[in-house]
C-alpha cells in the first residue's frame, strides 16, 4: 500500500502501526522494542521496592514524598506493562515476509497508555518536591495548583495531538506546541521551587537539589523529542522505517526511568539530609536498637 491507502485503512492510528502495515519489523527491531518496553516496567517494579523499604529513613514530615513515589511506581508498572502487552498483541510474525507485521483484526498499538500513566504520575511527581523543600517566597498552594493545572493540560493536549501524527501534521504540531507551553510553565515553577528549596538547606541537600534540576530538565526534554520522532526521520512512504519506532521506545523509556525513578531516589536522598538536619538520623536510631 502507498501512504494514502494506509491512511485510508488506519486513520488516526499511531506511527508504529503504519510501519507494521507497510514494511513491518525485523526480528531485531521487534524484539528490541519488546525488551525495551519490558525493561521499562521492570525498573518501575524494582524501584517500588526501594521506595517502600526507604520510607522510614526520612523523618515523618517528609514521608509523603516517598508515599507519592510508591504510588507513581505502581501506576507506571501497571500501565507500562499493558503498553508492552499492547505491542506484542498488535504485531504478528509473517512467515512469508520474515517480518513482524500489523495483525489482522488485532489490537492496534497505541501510545495512549503512556499518556494515561503520565496523567496519573505527572501531578504527583511535581507535588513530591513540595513535601521535601521549604518555600521561602512562593505560596505552597499557588505552586501546587500551577503544577496540577499545567501538568494535566500538558498531558491532555499532547494526548489529543498524538492521534494526528500521520493524518494531520498541522493538528499534530498545533497541539504539540500548546502542550509545550504548559511544559515551559512547569519548568519555570520547578526551577523556582528548587532555587527556594536550596536556601538554608544542608550542603548535601543543596547538591542533590541541583542534581534534581539537571535530571528533571534532561528527562522532561526527552518527551517532546519522542513525540516528534517520526518527523525526525520524515513521514513518507520511504521513511516508514523501524528505526523511528525503536528510538521512540528507547527515548520514552529513558525519560520515564530518569523522571520517575532517578528523580524519586534523589528526592529521597534530599529528604534524608533534611531529616538529619532536623535531628532525625535513621542510621543512628537503627544502631541504637
Amino acid at each position: 500500500m502507498d501512504l494514502d491507502e494506509l491512511i485510508s485503512a488506519l486513520g488516526n492510528a499511531t506511527f508504529e502501526n503504519y510501519v507494521g502495515a507497510s514494511t513491518g519489523f525485523s526480528e531485531i527491531a521487534y524484539q528490541f522494542s519488546s525488551h525495551v518496553l519490558t525493561f521499562g516496567f521492570a525498573v518501575m517494579l524494582a524501584a517500588l521496592l526501594y521506595f517502600v523499604l526507604t520510607i522510614k529513613t526520612v523523618a515523618p514530615k517528609y514521608r509523603i514524598s516517598s508515599v507519592l513515589s510508591v504510588v507513581v511506581m505502581v501506576s507506571a508498572f501497571l500501565l507500562l506493562m499493558i503498553q508492552q502487552q499492547n505491542w506484542t498483541n498488535a504485531m504478528v510474525y509473517d512467515l512469508e515476509a520474515g517480518r513482524y507485521v500489523l495483525g489482522d483484526g488485532r489490537d492496534l498499538f497505541n501510545n495512549g497508555y503512556r499518556y494515561l500513566n503520565w496523567l496519573i504520575d505527572v501531578p504527583m511527581l511535581l507535588f513530591q518536591i513540595l513535601f521535601v523543600v521549604t518555600l521561602t517566597t512562593s505560596k505552597f498552594s499557588s505552586v501546587r495548583n500551577g503544577f496540577w493545572i499545567s501538568g494535566t493540560l500538558m498531558i491532555l493536549t499532547g494526548y489529543y495531538g498524538q492521534y494526528f501524527e500521520v493524518t494531520s501534521p498541522g493538528t499534530f504540531f498545533f497541539w504539540g506546541i500548546v502542550s509545550t507551553l504548559f511544559f515551559i510553565h512547569i519548568l519555570y515553577l520547578m526551577r523556582k521551587v528548587i532555587k527556594e528549596g536550596q536556601v538554608g538547606a544542608p550542603p548535601k541537600a543543596q547538591q542533590y537539589l541541583g542534581l534534581i534540576w539537571i535530571i528533571f530538565l534532561f528527562s522532561w526534554m526527552l518527551y517532546p523529542i519522542a513525540y516528534v520522532m517520526p518527523y525526525i526521520f520524515g513521514i513518507t512512504e520511504a521513511a516508514l522505517n523501524e528505526w523511528a519506532v525503536m528510538l521512540r521506545h528507547v527515548t520514552y523509556t529513558v525519560a520515564d526511568i530518569a523522571s520517575k525513578v532517578i528523580y524519586g531516589i534523589l528526592l529521597t536522598l534530599t529528604a534524608q539530609e533534611m531529616s538529619k538536619a532536623d535531628g532525625y538520623d535513621y542510621e543512628k536510631m537503627e544502631n541504637a536498637i
